[in-house]
């Protein structure tokens, strides 16, 4: 029997109370923790999440890790009861339970609310290959994308966040995904694993990518493709900042970084349903908050995770749950 949002009330009974288990023998319950496909931060994040959780639930109580979805599909599966726990970008999260944009136009997700926020820095960047802009002059992000030789786009498919900030991107420029292939630009979406080929052989030009620390795919196309970082606009900048976005310059870490880079930082935030029992919610959010460290070990992506603020909205985009809102409170952090 899967229930993905609510446990019955004699475990909470075991767990958070110390009392007996009373549970019919043999009966297992499942929550499950929407990540990323293997090999991705988010599944690692999952991973020990999880390992942490089933440390601390009865034994009865199995955690999984849905090892698909991403920073849009995240939102829905947690409105819809299809996941528990989820991993969302702070971007999305606001889009999902605002309702903002098309891709969640008649999908809001108003019964999502926060369990901690700021988790790992997420940068929005750009890098166009030095070929092109020995080739055309165009050594701007506005340059690349409304000159007469505009570049050929490279990014993830539909379901990541990168092609809808993409288009919010063109959008703010002035211009369309129609209108760019029709100077002679062209959109290509695919695999991740894809896309320093297509780089290294010259049939892409800009690579839009949601970078991290370590990324591997960026780290991998900067150092067999001569790359230069661009700023996003600044009007960009200003079109995607908000509560738990923010406006803040990614690090000088991979090749081809004259020096910190303009970005936009979309933050990283736990995701639950409003109607998750408040002492599980409360439960989890310890869990994050007090094992940082462990989730360090696991992946180095959370070491700037402040839990002091995690219950901010600055941090987390959207409202907590109450018994997120209760630790934090009761630790002072509120």
């Amino acid at each position: 029997m899967r229930i993905p949002q609510r446990i019955p009330s004699t475990i909470f009974a075991v767990v958070l109370l110390a009392a007996v288990a009373c549970t019919p023998a043999g009966k297992r319950e499942y929550l499950s923790v929407a990540a990323m496909p293997p090999g991705t931060s988010w599944y690692v994040f999952g991973a020990t999440l999880s390992k942490l959780l089933e440390e601390r639930l009865p034994g009865n109580v199995n955690v999984e890790v849905i090892a698909r979805g991403g920073g849009i599909g995240n939102p829905i599966l947690v409105e819809r009861g299809q996941a528990s726990v989820a991993i969302s970008q702070a971007a999305t999260a606001v889009w999902a339970y605002t309702g903002t944009g098309s891709i969640y136009r008649g999908r809001e997700c108003p019964n999502i609310r926060a369990l901690a926020g700021g988790l790992n820095s997420v940068w929005m960047t750009a890098l166009l290959t030095e070929d092109y802009i020995a080739r055309t002059g165009n050594d701007t992000l506005e340059k690349a994308l409304t000159s007469r030789r505009p570049a050929r786009l490279v990014m993830k498919p539909a379901g990541s966040v990168v092609p809808v900030v993409a288009d919010m991107l063109i959008e703010t420029l002035g211009t369309s995904r129609h209108d760019i292939i029709s100077r002679g630009g062209d959109i290509i979406q695919v695999a991740t694993n894809q896309i320093p080929t297509l780089l290294r052989d010259g049939r892409a030009d800009l690579y839009i990518e949601s970078s991290i620390r370590g990324h591997p795919t960026v780290t991998e196309v900067t150092t067999t493709v001569r790359m230069r970082f661009v700023d996003l606009p600044q009007a960009v900048l200003d079109q995607l900042k908000g509560p738990g976005v923010k406006d803040t310059p990614m690090p000088q870490w991979f090749k081809g970084q004259p020096g910190p880079t303009k970005a936009v930082d979309m933050g990283t935030v736990l995701i639950v349903h409003k109607d998750m029992p408040d002492d599980l919610a409360y439960l989890i959010t310890r869990i994050v908050c007090e094992e940082k460290d462990e989730m360090v070990s696991a992946h180095k992506a959370w070491a700037d995770f402040n839990p002091a603020v995690g219950g901010a909205l600055d941090n987390t985009g959207i409202p907590l749950h109450p018994g997120a809102e209760r630790f934090y409170r009761e630790k002072g952090w509120l």
